[in-house]
């Protein structure tokens, strides 16, 4: 905890007076340019790998960077991430939607855990439930689970793919996806390189960004 209070310290008397006139901006209104889409892993924190500054990012984190498909209002979706998908686009208008998965992504392993376990963590398990899909098209492709690296790999770079489809089961963000009104952009970043990839929906395949 100490050091918690001593980072705010830190931030006040340094960060926060080097930015100080963007923060005033920023005091009645934000206008971020970006909704980004992430992990809530502790090792991928998304204003340092985009370099990004405090009003630039409207950021949603949860477990293994799951989109749940849209639900019409009157199935009463109370999911936070929904609600934020919404706000962004529809009240604050971004352009662009990033889904950002990662390496050694502990909630994308956690979809192959076995029943006894998730038991344990009942909201977990519901959560990861929409991510069944993942699991699917991974063993299709895997059938054979001896080599769990490559499972882990490719789980996580499905998993990014799977919720840009998802993401266009709403009809708001596909209306403006086709007039080309918004970007959705795929991106795999990788912890121990610092590399981030980037999907290329017309090849079908995650490229470095350079």
């Amino acid at each position: 905890m100490k050091g918690l209070v001593a980072g705010l310290v830190k931030f006040r008397m340094h960060d926060y007076e080097e930015h100080k006139n963007l923060f005033c901006r920023l005091k009645r209104r934000q206008e971020p340019h970006t909704l980004f889409i992430g992990c809530s892993d502790s090792r991928v924190v998304p204003e340092l790998i985009t370099k990004s500054l405090p009003g630039e990012l409207f950021v949603v984190r949860n477990i293994a960077n799951i989109v749940p498909k849209y639900k019409e209002p009157h199935e009463h979706d109370t999911s936070a991430t929904s609600a934020a998908i919404e706000y962004a686009i529809k009240v604050l208008k971004v352009k662009n939607i990033v889904i950002c998965g990662h390496s050694n992504c502990g909630g994308c392993h956690s979809i192959y855990l076995p029943d006894e376990i998730l038991n344990t963590m009942p909201a977990t398990k519901k959560w990861l439930e929409l991510a069944e899909n993942v699991k699917t098209r991974v063993l299709e492709q895997l059938p054979q689970q001896d080599d769990l690296e490559m499972r882990e790999w490719l789980t996580e770079q499905v998993n990014i793919v799977e919720q840009f489809r998802h993401l266009l089961t709403y009809p708001f963000i596909l209306e403006k996806y086709n007039n080309n009104e918004i970007n959705i952009i795929g991106m795999y970043f990788t912890i121990e390189t610092g590399e981030v990839f980037i999907y290329d929906s017309a090849k079908g395949a995650f490229e470095l960004a350079n």
